[in-house]
């Protein structure tokens, strides 16, 4: 199966911490593959290195086979990002800022596009509003649909249901769910809900202070770590640090 994003062994070193410590994952076409840990273990560092917006201080990294540094533009028309914590514009309509998107990613019928994605996420009636008058929720649909419009073969999601009832926060995982099957891309989800990345990744990865703690499906991890839920795993790994193995060592 054709590897998404392929990382081995990334650094990436502050003058006063070192962000990810030998970090390495493959992402195959056609999965999803949860990036897990507290704040502070990496994730949104690694997802910047993926996209080309940051440099690692040692390592390899591709996606799609190419350096995201070298080919930043050829591989952002093939993958999309879309993050709980990103702010689109908050002085222009929803509609402005979707044509806008639209058009940096060549969308062709670029309304019927985004009126698809409008009604997909429940949000149609919020077409002419200013982005910035939004409820946290609201933007959260919005960054979902901007992230869908080029069609991409590889998604990163960080925090994608933050700030969504529970009723929306199903519906979204069933639509990712169906893209994943439909389409075959990609997806990396983060995500500190770890009864959703139960039910929707197919492997998991657990990072702590920028390290690899555990790997695999999220019945392998559960096993290894002796544990009922993956809450029951995070905390482990929180509140022991450096812990590889649930087991006694």
């Amino acid at each position: 199966m054709e590897s998404l994003v392929a990382a081995k062994n990334i650094c990436k070193i502050y003058p006063d911490t070192q962000a990810l410590d030998n970090l390495s994952l493959t992402l195959k076409r056609g999965e999803i593959l949860g990036l897990l840990g507290p704040n502070g273990a990496g994730k949104t560092t690694a997802i910047h290195i993926f996209l080309g917006l940051l440099t690692p201080t040692s390592g390899e990294v591709s996606v799609f086979g190419l350096s995201p540094l070298k080919y930043r533009h050829a591989i952002s028309q093939r993958l999309n990002f879309s993050s709980a914590y990103a702010q689109l514009p908050s002085n222009l309509k929803v509609m402005e800022n979707l044509a806008i998107f639209s058009k940096l990613y060549d969308v062709k019928n670029h309304k019927n596009k985004i009126d698809a994605l409008l009604k997909l996420f429940e949000i149609t009636y919020l077409k002419n509003r200013l982005t910035g008058a939004l409820s946290a929720g609201e933007k959260t649909r919005l960054n979902l649909c901007k992230c869908l419009l080029n069609d991409p073969e590889l998604l990163l999601l960080d925090e994608p249901t933050a700030s969504l009832d529970p009723e929306m926060a199903d519906t979204v995982r069933k639509i990712l769910k169906n893209i994943q099957k439909e389409r075959a891309i990609g997806i990396l989800y983060t995500s500190h809900n770890m009864p959703e990345v139960e039910e929707i990744c197919d492997r998991i990865l657990f990072i702590n202070e920028g390290k690899t703690i555990a790997e695999g499906t999220p019945k392998e991890v559960l096993r290894d770590f002796e544990s009922k839920t993956l809450e029951q795993v995070f905390i482990r790994i929180v509140r022991s640090g450096d812990l590889i193995s649930g087991k006694a060592q």
